[in-house]
């Protein structure tokens, strides 16, 4: 059998037969190899997308994804560049990283779309249809509203 010096195969098979004298078949997931720490830093690269669907993957990657705060506190620290304010807030209060980044991504995607000045030409409710909103507080549109005027 050949495999691709590249492959997840390969380089599994590699490393198990370097540890042992006799290989069966090589495991097919990193995580049930890696320490769960190193798991944690790969899972931790990923976008938020990519990430709630890795936790779809297997049972192992669900429970290493979540129970990991370091997993949720990377991907906080994307929402937190935008809704600094509610993310401080919210860890204030005790939520967990996980918690928190589940409250505040929808809202951060808006404001985030707000500020870049994607809706700047909408001209009615009718054009934003489709469009998943999400209410934001006073401060928020302040800071939208100064964004529209610095354009």
């Amino acid at each position: 059998m050949h495999h691709d010096l590249a492959s997840p195969v390969f380089l599994c098979s590699k490393r198990r037969a370097s540890l042992m004298s006799t290989c069966d078949v090589p495991p097919q997931n990193f995580a049930e190899t890696l320490p769960t720490e190193m798991s944690e830093r790969i899972f931790g690269e990923l976008d938020t997308e990519s990430l709630c669907s890795a936790a779809l993957t297997c049972r192992l990657w669900h429970d290493i994804i979540e129970d990991s705060e370091q997993v949720w506190r990377n991907q906080c620290s994307l929402v937190s560049a935008v809704c600094q304010r509610e993310v401080d807030s919210d860890r204030r209060d005790g939520l967990s990283w996980k918690v928190t980044l589940v409250k505040n991504y929808t809202c951060s995607c808006l404001k985030r779309d707000w500020l870049r000045g994607r809706f700047s030409h909408v001209r009615s409710a009718e054009e934003l249809r489709g469009r998943k909103m999400t209410p934001l507080d006073a401060e928020t549109w302040g800071e939208i509203l100064q964004a529209e005027l610095d354009r």
